[in-house]
């Protein structure tokens, strides 16, 4: 049901503190190695990263209003540009397809951070299995990351609660530990000078499309909340409190999130003569211990609170409701931790541009969600919800037997004009800027076929 604006208590700083404990990320930081590995200088990533935080923060902002206006999910949204039953479908993409693609990749960035605390302590552990390889998986690379896995479904079977405990502590601390990072590489590489001045291989190919394409690679990053979003800003006690504290957060973390990346990677190169894509990585060449324990363990906890909470919990929810007689949340949630092994999520980690791929698809994926979603609250409905179509017996929504054939048409078309350049050469600017391609084609596309068949609903706003 919707939130009430009675009932409501995020204040700004509920909205800057959600995001700043967000940005810091292993994923974030190998996105960066990746930017500086396709010959980006110091000035372009640090540029791409404040671009992407601009818009991310405006993304956030205007595709929260609905939540915050009407109190409502993003499940009911979806219904409203979808249908009753065509929610499913987006649902599916974010709640399964995507969610696992992440949970499988975070799990095995959290494995990596296994396997660099148990070498340190038991050096032995890394010779295990010789040459031996399980599809390109050493075998102690193997045992952290099924001992990883075994932690996030214990945690959800039974561990939610202590999980949360420890994520509200996780701000800070994750802010030490990468920030003691970044100040570790300065020092290394001789003072921040030498940063600056770094001296890339150069990009290949166009460069404003390569610069535009890390832009969309941070940004499908956050393809996933950006669809969700309402699911938190219809706590916001006003639109002016959610836009305010979503666009400070982003833009003050990504702008200590810049130079902290920036420190690290560059830092490291500097200062061990050999790019360093993997923050890992850096970790790995601490001198103390004490210092690897905290920062592994620290990484390790981040990474299981944004592993369960935002994608092992929504996938077993999703496939509960696609399956209610025969799964329940709990083993949908195992059925998908399960999928996230043998997807092997080891092969997007290899080198430090394959990465993209994964963005890519997830890019776009989920951004012609986003922009069928945007176009129909802003252009067709004109920020209007029928709330008792939407939870009552009107049937506003329900479109023909359910499905809003006009966003599942868009969604199609996007999608495949978004990702039809990894599989034809001369399509691939669209796909590596799938996040861009997706969005503005989807927004564009369903603005003009929906706007003449879709009747605007009569406005029932919540109070």
């Amino acid at each position: 049901m919707p939130i009430k604006l009675e009932d409501r208590k995020w204040g700004m700083g509920n909205y800057f503190a959600l995001w700043m404990g967000s940005v810091h990320n292993v994923p974030a930081y190998i996105t960066i190695g990746g930017f500086f590995a396709l010959g980006l200088s110091v000035g372009q990533v640090f540029w791409s990263i404040i671009l992407a935080a601009f818009i991310l923060g405006a993304i956030l902002s205007i595709g929260g209003h609905a939540g915050t206006k009407y109190g409502v999910p993003t499940t009911m949204l979806l219904k409203t540009s979808f249908g009753t039953r065509g929610s499913m479908v987006p649902g599916v993409i974010r709640g399964v397809i995507a969610a696992i693609m992440w949970f499988g990749f975070q799990t095995y960035a959290g494995s990596l951070a296994v396997t660099i605390l148990i070498g340190k302590l038991w050096p032995v552990y890394l010779t295990l299995g010789g040459d031996w390889n399980f599809f390109g998986l050493s075998l102690p690379g193997l045992i952290s990351f099924l001992l990883f896995w075994a932690v996030n479904v214990m945690f959800v079977y039974g561990g939610m609660g202590i999980l949360g405990k420890f994520t509200k502590i996780l701000s800070p601390i994750i802010y030490i530990v990468f920030g003691g990072m970044a100040i570790w590489a300065i020092n290394l590489a001789g003072g921040i000078t030498p940063i600056i001045q770094y001296v890339p291989k150069g990009i290949e190919g166009n460069a404003l499309l390569v610069f535009l394409g890390c832009v969309s690679a941070l940004l499908a990053t956050w393809a996933a909340p950006a669809v969700s979003i309402s699911d938190f800003t219809r706590e916001a006690v006003s639109q002016k409190v959610q836009t305010v504290g979503q666009i400070a957060g982003i833009l003050l973390s990504y702008l200590l999130f810049a130079f902290a990346s920036i420190a690290v990677i560059i830092g490291s190169e500097i200062a061990f003569g050999t790019p360093i894509w993997n923050v890992l990585d850096v970790v790995e060449k601490f001198d103390s211990k004490f210092a690897i324990a905290v920062s592994v363990l620290t990484i390790c906890l981040a990474t299981l609170s944004v592993n369960i909470t935002g994608n092992i919990v929504p996938a077993g929810y999703q496939l509960a409701s696609l399956f209610p007689k025969k799964l329940t949340f709990k083993s949908g949630a195992f059925i998908a931790a399960l999928v996230g092994i043998i997807i092997m999520p080891w092969k997007l980690m290899e080198n430090s541009t394959s990465i993209f791929l994964f963005l890519g698809v997830i890019g776009g994926l989920l951004s012609p969600v986003l922009g069928i979603m945007l176009s129909h609250y802003f252009v067709v409905a004109k920020k209007r919800i029928d709330m008792n179509g939407l939870y009552g017996s009107s049937n506003s929504y329900s479109y023909q037997n359910g499905f809003n054939m006009q966003a599942i048409i868009t969604l199609i078309i996007a999608s495949v004009i978004s990702l039809i350049g990894q599989f034809v050469p001369v399509f691939k600017p669209l796909y590596d800027m799938s996040f861009f391609t997706g969005t503005i084609i989807a927004f564009i596309l369903y603005s003009l076929i929906a706007k003449k068949t879709i009747s605007n609903p009569l406005e029932d706003e919540i109070s």
